[in-house]
């Protein structure tokens, strides 16, 4: 998912340009400053690619995986802050999340996850439990970033079981 052209992550161009159209309408929004955390988070991440010798910093799958804690982080915050009473600081925490889920892949879930698991099964002529291992490899091979594994897994267990 790097551009060849010029060897930078498609998705850390998406989100400079994000942050900097942004900071233009409005430095003080909740878009800027949700941008703004995760490309510091990004920084963060470059700076110890370079410490392990990894001179090109972040690939498009490691900015997911920041994206995705963050957001993972968002949705914990807002429920706290919602169990506590807080209802202004959870709105905020969940509008964060919303633009962060922005730049992640859509997650496969529901009835078209349940095709995807079938498509494997048939594909791999799995007919039991022992074949739980290569279906799940060959899910997150076909669908990367895009499966909640733990579902996945149940639906392949009650599918193969």
């Amino acid at each position: 998912m790097t551009d060849p052209k010029t060897h930078t992550p498609k998705l850390r161009a998406l989100l400079e340009a994000d942050l900097s159209r942004a900071e233009t309408d409005d430095s003080d929004s909740v878009e800027a400053a949700t941008l703004r955390l995760a490309m510091c988070a990004v920084h963060d991440r470059d700076a110890d690619a370079r410490a392990h010798d990894q001179c090109e910093g972040c690939d498009d799958s490691v900015i997911r995986d920041v994206l995705s804690l963050m957001v993972r982080q968002r949705e914990e915050s807002a429920d706290r802050y919602e169990n506590a009473g807080r209802i202004e600081m959870a709105d905020r925490e969940r509008d964060e999340l919303e633009i962060l889920q922005r730049y992640l892949p859509k997650t496969i879930a529901g009835e078209e996850l349940e095709e995807v698991v079938q498509d494997v099964i048939g594909d791999l002529e799995a007919r039991s439990l022992k074949d739980l291992g290569r279906c799940m490899t060959e899910l997150k091979s076909r669908y990367p970033d895009q499966l909640d594994s733990c579902e996945a897994g149940r639906k392949v267990r009650a599918a193969l079981g």
